[in-house]
């Protein structure tokens, strides 16, 4: 009886402490008394304020005893070796970016190196045509002076002569009367001389010179065209069709950068992304960071759009929706009536800087990023329009950010009735060499 108590009381004592390490609940009142039976226990109290020590073998003591405990000899020798070793790396990386900074260095040095000689060359070539021009008027000065030295020497020759008339003449007059009646001393008669028409004509080639200027003045405009331009060609990308954005009537190259216009359309099924109503067509590469420029050659075609648009830009139908220009999704400049204009959000305002002779080239340039957006007259690089955050009072935009990938979008746009349909655009191929 005595055994079957303490066994009972034994494993009262191991159910408990088993429920106490695996944080179960300690039994109920009722289950304590059935274990009591007759027999004085005292429960755990879990309310009590005495810490509750963490098992002898648990991980975290151990990890805190082996932290606490001193390292040995053997260890504090591998963690000095592994020291040094970090200590070796870090000082041979440390090395490797002063290296690189010493490179950077000298490669820009190279490069400004470089840079300098080509425009030492190009300013040798214009001190050389300078002095070739500056030659040309010399010569022409020199041409003029001996001609104009002939006629001089010849009224000379006629002062000469007249002076030699006046001096006979004055002797005359002072002789007496005899001599007149013996009729001698009479003089020659000198005919007057009158000045030549050829005299006119010896002067500078003046008009020759206005020309001159004028060229001056277009390669003056051109060059620094040019100069802005080569800044731009840095961030050129190849642009290609998307033929499967083309509308049925449209014709793409085999290159892909060329669309023209054909009366009939294709007999292919009509794809998704395919414009049914709009004569419109996207490029294949969308820009959704950094900076983009490319060029749509406009000569061959009377009216038309080039522009950016998002690929949520409608395909179907012909509403506002999916042309460019009439949405918050797309972005362009248009030739209609003769009239250059920008669009963006259905408003648009007149272009400004469009000269007298008829674009040839319209440049795009996107920074993605700031949200900005300039097209160009990329024979002079005059800017027709410029889509940014200044513009948000005509435009109708609080904030003027990309908020979806950017594609090339060009359009034809249909010309008057009597006029005859002009059917080519092309991307321009930029080389930079």
């Amino acid at each position: 009886m005595a055994e079957r108590e303490s066994l009972s009381v034994g494993n009262g004592q191991s159910a408990v402490a088993q429920s106490v390490q695996s944080g179960v609940a300690p039994p109920s009142a009722g289950a304590h008394s059935v274990l009591q039976d007759g027999l004085s226990f005292t429960p755990l109290d879990f309310n009590c304020d005495r810490v509750v020590q963490p098992f002898p073998r648990s991980p975290k003591l151990q990890r805190k005893k082996a932290k606490d405990g001193k390292p040995s000899q053997e260890q504090l020798s591998r963690r000095l070796e592994d020291l040094q070793a970090e200590r070796a790396k870090t000082e041979a990386h440390i090395q490797s970016l002063k290296k690189r900074s010493t490179d950077l260095s000298r490669s820009t040095e190279m490069m400004k190196q470089q840079v300098r000689e080509r425009f030492d060359n190009m300013v040798a070539i214009l001190k050389q045509d300078e002095q070739a021009v500056l030659d040309s008027l010399e010569l022409d000065l020199r041409r003029t002076r001996t001609r104009l030295d002939q006629v001089l020497k010849n009224w000379k020759q006629h002062q000469d002569q007249v002076t030699k008339s006046i001096s006979s003449t004055q002797s005359a007059l002072s002789k007496s009367s005899a001599a007149e009646e013996d009729g001698k001393g009479q003089s020659e008669n000198l005919s007057p001389k009158k000045p030549d028409a050829s005299e006119k004509q010896i002067r500078l080639n003046e008009e020759r010179f206005e020309k001159l200027l004028k060229t001056l003045s277009s390669i003056s405009r051109n060059l620094r065209a040019q100069l802005q331009r080569k800044t731009l060609l840095l961030d050129s990308s190849p642009v290609v069709i998307d033929s499967q954005t083309c509308h049925s009537q449209i014709t793409v190259t085999c290159e892909g950068r060329g669309m023209s216009f054909s009366g009939s359309g294709r007999s292919a099924p009509e794809h998704p992304l395919q414009f049914d109503r709009v004569c419109c067509a996207l490029g294949s590469s969308p820009l959704a960071a950094g900076q983009s420029y490319w060029e749509v050659d406009v000569r061959c075609c009377s009216t038309w759009a080039v522009g950016v648009a998002y690929t949520s830009l409608q395909r179907k139908g012909r509403d506002k929706g999916a042309k460019l220009g009439r949405n918050r999704n797309s972005w362009c400049v248009e030739l209609r009536d003769s009239n250059l204009s920008a669009w963006h959000n259905d408003r648009h305002v007149s272009c400004q800087g469009v000269g007298q002779t008829a674009l040839g080239k319209v440049g795009v340039w996107v920074r993605y990023d700031k949200g900005q957006l300039i097209f160009y007259d990329a024979d002079n690089m005059v800017v027709l329009q410029r889509f940014s955050a200044a513009m948000t009072p005509v435009f109708d935009r609080a904030h003027h950010q990309f908020t979806e990938p950017l594609y090339p979008a060009i359009r034809f746009l249909r010309p008057p009735q009597n006029q005859v349909w002009a059917n080519h655009l092309e991307i321009c191929h930029l080389n930079t060499l």
